[in-house]
């Protein structure tokens, strides 16, 4: 019995499937009756141990952006200069500092003079540097024109970088605060709760509401902290690894994210503004419009939304119209969906989608650039909730202290 791989899309995600057979005639068989999804290729392999398998899911990770877009706009400068791939990703490899990447690079470089085609070189490290990587370096070698393809692929992997800057730059602050009330409240309850504790005890005096919650509290984080921690901790593990291994767990945790204030939002606009700017960006530089909706489908990460984006490559595939399929996705405005049947009608339909991605990319740096100003009210009444708290926890019963002494 041979080993094969076959990797085939499911919902617009890319997986593999490792089937044993005897043929490949068999081994397509065998996936038609187990798996569903468009195969996107099959080749005789043998699968990897299971230690290995869990080296790579350990070990394996995506590359930093920002270094992965440097070293790709050295290689486009020397490519546009005339000089050839390989020469070209000879000379980079020289200048990477990045152990991880250079070792991608220097895989890839000898993977092209041992006679492999440019796309099977960037194939082979997908999981690291993406799926638009390795679509934009076919496309590139298919049509010859690589300078170009990797300029088209720069400007893409920059327009996502800097949306992630964006928001992580709006956050920081509102998480500083948070992260700061944390730690006081932690301080106050482990260090000066007890000493009134010992007060109170002796006086012997009826404490009050607050003061018997913040007692309570410190007497469960003293008794039952690393316990707490504990639970905590296994419960983040099991929701983290039933989000990532199933699929009906993901879609109902992020189809919920969506619901959350401004984060919502914030999620809504970066992933759809992704999606028709990646979009937009492949069939302009010559990717059919299946794939082109396959490869951005792939960097939406909101399973949800993913799912309902589907129903666009549904409709297209089914020979209905692009602006039907927005209509279907329940996601985009009465406005969006005009733009796109405008532009279908006219002919010009790249041009209503770069339009478009303006509207999104405008309205996610607004909303992004005042999250702090959106979320300052939330954070202000949790402080006055926080110091008031604490004010009558402590303050009241010391009010009582005359009383008591008496």
């Amino acid at each position: 019995m041979i080993i094969y791989k076959i990797d085939y899309i499911q919902k617009g995600k890319i997986k593999s499937v490792y089937l044993k057979a005897s043929s490949t005639m068999d081994a397509l068989k065998s996936f038609k009756k187990r798996y569903s999804g468009i195969i996107k290729e099959i080749q005789e392999i043998e699968k990897p141990s299971l230690l290995e398998q869990f080296q790579k899911k350990i070990f394996e990770k995506r590359v930093n952006l920002d270094e992965l877009i440097a070293i790709l706009d050295q290689i486009y400068v020397m490519l546009d200069a005339g000089i050839s791939i390989d020469m070209a990703l000879s000379q980079t490899i020289i200048g990477i500092k990045n152990k991880h990447l250079k070792k991608i690079f220097e895989d890839i470089y000898h993977k092209i003079n041992s006679g492999q085609s440019l796309y099977e070189s960037f194939k082979i490290h997908e999981h690291e540097l993406g799926i638009i990587v390795t679509a934009m370096v076919s496309l590139g070698e298919q049509s010859g024109d690589l300078a170009q393809a990797f300029n088209n692929l720069i400007q893409i992997l920059n327009e996502i970088n800097e949306n992630r800057k964006r928001f992580k730059k709006a956050t920081r602050y509102p998480m500083f605060i948070i992260f700061a009330m944390i730690i006081a409240f932690i301080i106050v309850i482990l260090f000066v709760i007890p000493p009134f504790k010992s007060i109170y005890a002796q006086l012997g005096t009826n404490l009050p509401l607050p003061t018997r919650f913040l007692l309570w509290i410190e007497g469960a984080i003293e008794h039952y902290g690393l316990m707490i921690l504990g639970i905590a901790v296994l419960i983040f593990g099991i929701i983290n690894y039933f989000y990532k291994t199933n699929e009906k767990v993901k879609l109902l945790i992020d189809r919920y994210m969506l619901k959350i204030y401004i984060l919502g939002k914030v999620i809504k606009l970066a992933m759809l503004g992704r999606f028709v700017f990646v979009f937009n960006s492949l069939i302009n530089s010559g990717i059919s419009i299946v794939s082109a909706i396959d490869i951005a489908l792939s960097i939406v990460e909101n399973e949800y939304l993913k799912k309902r984006l589907i129903l666009i490559k549904d409709e297209i595939v089914k020979g209905g119209k692009v602006s039907q399929g927005f209509e279907n996705t329940n996601l985009f405005e009465p406005m969006i969906i005009q733009m796109v049947n405008a532009g279908e009608e006219s002919g010009n339909l790249t041009k209503m989608f770069s339009k478009i991605s303006d509207y999104y990319l405008r309205e996610y740096r607004y909303i992004v650039d005042n999250i702090s100003v959106l979320i300052e009210p939330i954070l202000i009444a949790a402080i006055a909730g926080f110091v008031f708290t604490l004010a009558l926890g402590i303050f009241l019963p010391m009010w009582n202290l005359t009383e008591a002494f008496k």
